[in-house]
């Protein structure tokens, strides 16, 4: 297969399914809307013999980088396509490479929904291991001044529970 069939082929498929993307370079940089993380951005990018997948995550955790990052490299096992990854400075992505030949309309729907899931599902859990002093902040200081804490409502147990 060709990089210019692969590219129809993605073109084709991110058109279909109202994905919002940018195509510059041979590279496709995919918004992929979630439910607890609103938002994954995703690169894919079209090279001679494979499709590299690179999405943000999250950053760099506060705290407990240890335990973030073994679980999820226990998350790995489970992973198809992608997999969690930590660049230099301890962000957190989901990269991967897909063979070329192995682009299809499914193939895409497949490595877009992992994607998603991976992202959307490991979010809160990333939230709550790396960063719960900074959400325990947040949550004193909305309620000092009667702000809502209706986007933190998936962490108000740590609001309850304290050391």
């Amino acid at each position: 297969m060709s990089s210019n069939l692969a590219i129809e082929i993605i073109t084709s498929y991110l058109d279909a399914n109202d994905l919002s993307y940018e195509f510059v370079g041979n590279i496709f940089v995919v918004t992929i809307p979630g439910e607890k993380k609103l938002r994954t951005t995703c690169s894919l990018s079209i090279g001679e013999s494979a499709v590299t997948v690179n999405a943000f995550v999250a950053r760099r955790p506060d705290e407990n980088a240890e335990d973030v990052y073994r679980w999820l490299l226990e998350k790995n096992l489970k992973t198809y396509a992608v997999a969690f990854a930590v660049d230099s400075l301890g962000d957190i992505y989901l990269a991967g490479r897909v063979p070329i030949t192995a682009i299809s309309p499914t193939e895409i729907d497949r490595i877009i929904g992992c994607v998603a899931d991976y992202s959307d599902n490991s979010f809160n859990t990333i939230l709550e291991l790396g960063f719960a002093t900074a959400i325990r902040k947040e949550w004193d200081w909305r309620v000092s001044r009667g702000e809502s804490t209706a986007n933190l409502a998936a962490f108000a147990h740590l609001a309850e529970h304290r050391d």
